[in-house]
């Protein structure tokens, strides 16, 4: 426990003296306040027409000024979105290191490997649920400064299930990243494999393989493609916890048995 707290202390200490917390939050508030605009041209076409907005993007995106509308597209972007900003953290967490040459300092600790990597995934999962959050707060308010119609608690509760789950479901494909990032001793693996990934996962969704698709399952589990239960089974669940264990116990028997030196 003592190791663990040293690991995630110095994580903590390196994300908080970083830029790098701030730029991706600052980058994932985007969405909801894209969203509000969506909502402010839904409401009012002929007015955003007169302010050269585009109605007819907003209207294939979203629909209808309201509520569900808003909700639904706070969850395709953490679905799509998130995948790629979790694999940012994710890259930047254990790639930074091997980037700067600074792995072996970090490992000179008298802190076992296993608390290290336990402790970056840790500061992973916080950080990004921290920034989930956070949309889904500027969501709220973005939704009630439009006054867009439809509201209810129940709306409400699934709508917040249906993100932060999506963001849960994400987070330890995530550990394929991190593997990457380290065997790869940098940026660039992890981050083609995060390209790649995205794309096949789109691909098996319009295949209708999704719910086979690890890496798919996250974005049907939003609800983006329609009723989850209706698109997900048992076995995806499954699936993505097989894959998911796998990423992991890869991720540390690589930290545990490869040459340092560098």
């Amino acid at each position: 426990m003592i190791n663990l707290s040293s690991g995630l202390w110095a994580e903590a200490l390196k994300m908080l003296r970083s830029k790098v917390p701030y730029f991706t939050a600052l980058g994932f508030t985007m969405a909801p306040l894209s969203g509000g605009l969506f909502m402010v041209i839904l409401k009012d076409p002929e007015a955003a027409k007169t302010l050269g907005l585009i109605s007819t993007k907003a209207q294939l995106l979203t629909g209808t000024a309201d509520w569900p509308a808003l909700f639904g597209f706070l969850g395709q972007a953490v679905a799509a979105g998130g995948m790629i900003l979790y694999a940012l953290i994710t890259i930047w967490v254990f790639g930074r290191e091997f980037s700067d040459h600074t792995v072996k300092e970090s490992l000179a600790l008298p802190t076992p490997r296993e608390a290290i990597i336990t402790a970056k995934f840790i500061v992973i999962a916080l950080w990004s649920l921290s920034i989930t959050l956070i949309i889904f707060g500027i969501g709220l308010i973005v939704g009630r400064l439009v006054n867009i119609p439809g509201w209810s608690e129940e709306l409400l509760r699934n709508s917040f299930i249906g993100i932060m789950g999506t963001a849960v479901l994400t987070l330890p494909l995530m550990s394929f990243v991190a593997l990457l990032s380290s065997a790869g001793r940098g940026y660039l693996p992890a981050f083609g494999w995060t390209i790649l990934t995205v794309f096949l996962a789109n691909l098996s969704a319009i295949l209708g393989w999704g719910d086979w698709f690890p890496w798919a399952i996250p974005g049907l589990f939003s609800g983006a493609v329609g009723p989850r239960s209706d698109v997900l089974g048992y076995h995806s669940y499954v699936i993505l916890t097989a894959t998911s264990i796998i990423g992991f116990a890869a991720s540390y028997w690589w930290w545990r048995n490869a040459d340092q030196t560098r």
